[in-house]
């Protein structure tokens, strides 16, 4: 695209190759493996797989060690690498409540059903930088667990026993997909929620934290974060069945809202939903609270002109690599167009001058 540049091609590959050095960086540093990108950088990982919308750790760990570390590039990388792949059909709805849950809390209930495991997180931690790591030095292993491998209940469905919490809304019949059809507004929940979990972290956490500042009047709990290991199943045509054809890791958040009522609902509980690849708690929790914010107008609540209450908007912007490339392109050349508006503002200002040297002579003359 720089083929206009003096140079040309020749000054494009030199680019190329300049920057394959940079990424290499000093040679007397042993190189990253993917392994060890998958394996130490997993959270990275797992944002690369979640916003590029493909569930493969190694292929996201290239997809890395290949942009350098900019996450964003790398989601483009494999945003690129998915639209060359054969799609064989869908699988069957995941069941989350099957999950072997590695860590599963709760902030509205203490003794939650089935226990609170806290798994492996950053929530207890000093945030003290820890310089063993700059010296190698090895970690404690944690003690030996046994895996859970029970079915764990979901923590709202006991308070559907009381009847003060809304009932799941049925998603869509035919769910669109986001990634075959251009999005249309209004957009359906399901769509809505595609489009969220594919986002861009940072945006949807900027428009999770609006909603707790008062910018949709949305004061959410955790009722549940879970995260684990679910089967993915695929219907057979030939079989008639579906079968089990691997497992994904996910991390799934559903937040209790307050709710007034409207005319015809009793005040209760309603409901955030998120669900994204991965160890991704952040970005699940703030996907639920901005999946409640969107829904004001299904509950009959009043649009308080909260940016997070508009579809159109926080839809048009999550995606990082839409905001990327639109945004980047104007660092490409653009001389044809630079020079019709500079000729334009030279034109105005000789214009301006002549006026004001016109007016200046009148006065003079009276």
């Amino acid at each position: 695209m720089y083929v206009a540049v003096k140079g040309g091609e020749r000054a494009i590959d030199n680019a190329h190759a300049w920057l394959a050095e940079e990424r290499r960086g000093d040679t007397s540093v042993a190189e990253l493996s993917i392994a060890q990108i998958r394996e130490q950088m997993s959270l990275a990982v797992n944002r690369v797989m979640a916003e590029g919308s493909l569930y493969d750790p190694d292929l996201a760990a290239l997809a890395i060690k290949q942009s350098r570390g900019d996450l964003i590039e790398a989601i483009f990388l494999i945003r690129a690498y998915r639209t060359t792949l054969p799609r064989f059909g869908y699988s069957e709805p995941v069941d989350t409540g099957a999950m072997a849950c590695d860590r599963r809390i709760s902030a509205t209930f203490k003794d939650a059903p089935g226990g609170q495991v806290l798994g492996p997180t950053f929530d207890y931690t000093h945030r003290l930088l820890d310089f063993k790591l700059a010296a190698d030095g090895e970690v404690a292993e944690a003690p030996t667990a046994e895996p859970r491998t029970e079915e764990t209940p979901h923590i709202l469905e006991f308070l559907q026993g009381e009847n003060i919490i809304e009932q799941e809304p049925e998603l869509d019949d035919e769910p669109g997909d986001l990634t075959r059809e251009p999005i249309s507004f209004p957009a359906g929940r399901a769509v809505r929620l595609q489009s969220l979990s594919r986002g861009d972290e940072g945006f949807i956490l900027g428009m999770a934290y609006s909603t707790q500042r008062g910018y949709a009047r949305n004061h959410a709990f955790v009722g549940e974060l879970r995260i684990g290991k679910v089967p993915v199943e695929m219907e057979i045509p030939e079989l008639g069945f579906a079968i089990e054809i691997g497992e994904v890791e996910l991390t799934e958040c559903e937040t209790v809202n307050q709710f007034k009522g409207s005319k015809t609902v009793p005040p209760q509980f309603t409901r955030g939903y998120g669900l994204v690849f991965g160890q991704s708690e952040r970005k699940s929790i703030a996907m639920a609270l901005v999946d409640r914010a969107l829904r004001w107008e299904e509950l009959g609540e009043d649009n308080l002109g909260a940016a997070a209450q508009d579809e159109e908007f926080v839809l048009s912007h999550s995606d990082n690599i839409q905001a990327t490339g639109f945004l980047e392109h104007i660092k490409l050349p653009h001389y044809v167009d630079f020079q019709s508006e500079l000729e334009l503002v030279r034109k105005l200002r000789r214009e301006a001058q002549e006026l004001a040297e016109d007016m200046a002579a009148r006065e003079a003359a009276e």
